[in-house]
């Protein structure tokens, strides 16, 4: 019977399949993925989904301004969320919002991931004057507030989506190098890799091939968090008037352009768009907590 038992063989879960029961164990966790994918799913299949092109002209009436939600236009047709003074409809305007705004949040928080890990890895592993030179430049640029230096670099490159994406790279990249290096120190000394020097690996190999993977699951937490961050940063510049142009309009813009009607009661031109942002970032931030707590259960509350 022993004998028999011990030819039993144990099935080893897989490493995703394991992932997936730790992270669905939060059923507020789930809530805010499937609130994502929703939204991203939305943002992806706006052409199909919006009732109207918002960018196209031709396709807009000035009589149809500001009309309440589920109120008839000149052409017929009923406006679900209402439209705007351009005579948007709100629907169509707050899915194309979406796409810009996820496109410029994931964009620039993959040109930050890539820069600043390379940046923080490359530190702990070099060490020296080279790894002072790039925390104290991590230190100064932390110092600021992210907000100013965004806003002091779009007064000087202007407005536009390629503006905005390297005044948020700009902002981003120091908290990536500075958790980047963090976590390759850890890794700096350990066997594999004394082994692959006694092996004669280039250091660049190393960095690449085994120091920067072993780095990323901080990694991946902190760009949840900043891809987040990113958006809202966005948001707040395109409403101060710095951020995209009014030909691409994010969720921030829509809700400064709806922010003056507010007065008059034409609530639904700056609050929808904002509700939309806000249910955009909330997904992130649910995400983005338990996949801390996932990949590293030191900090899970």
């Amino acid at each position: 019977m022993s004998v028999a038992a011990s030819r039993v063989r144990t099935p080893v879960e897989s490493p995703l399949r394991r992932f997936w029961s730790q992270f669905s164990e939060s059923r507020i966790a789930l809530a805010g993925l499937a609130m994502l994918v929703l939204v991203v799913a939305a943002a992806l299949f706006a052409p199909w989904l919006a009732p109207q092109n918002p960018y196209d002209l031709a396709s807009l009436d000035l009589l149809d301004s500001r009309l309440a939600p589920g109120e008839r236009g000149m052409s017929g047709g009923s406006y679900l969320l209402g439209t705007d003074g351009q005579g948007r409809d709100m629907l169509s305007a707050i899915l194309y919002g979406l796409r810009v705004s996820l496109y410029v949040g994931v964009a620039s928080g993959a040109l930050a991931l890539a820069i600043g890990s390379l940046a923080g890895v490359l530190a702990a592993y070099l060490g020296g004057r080279f790894e002072q030179l790039v925390m104290r430049i991590v230190d100064i640029q932390l110092g600021f507030p992210a907000i100013l230096v965004a806003l002091i670099l779009l007064a000087v490159l202007g407005t536009g989506v390629d503006k905005i994406i390297i005044a948020l790279v700009t902002v981003q990249w120091a908290y990536y190098a500075r958790t980047a290096r963090s976590a390759a120190l850890v890794e700096r000394n350990k066997e594999y890799i004394e082994a692959a020097r006694a092996l004669g690996l280039s250091a660049p190999r190393i960095v690449l091939r085994h120091l920067l993977p072993n780095a990323l699951p901080p990694l991946i937490v902190v760009g949840t968090v900043q891809v987040a961050h990113a958006i809202a940063l966005e948001a707040t510049l395109s409403f101060l008037g710095l951020g995209l142009p009014a030909t691409e309009p994010s969720l921030g813009l829509l809700i400064a352009t709806g922010y003056e009607y507010l007065l008059s009661g034409k609530y639904w031109i700056s609050v929808f768009p904002g509700v939309a942002l806000l249910l955009l970032i909330l997904s992130i931030n649910l995400v983005g907590d338990q996949l801390r707590d996932v990949l590293n259960p030191r900090l899970s509350r």
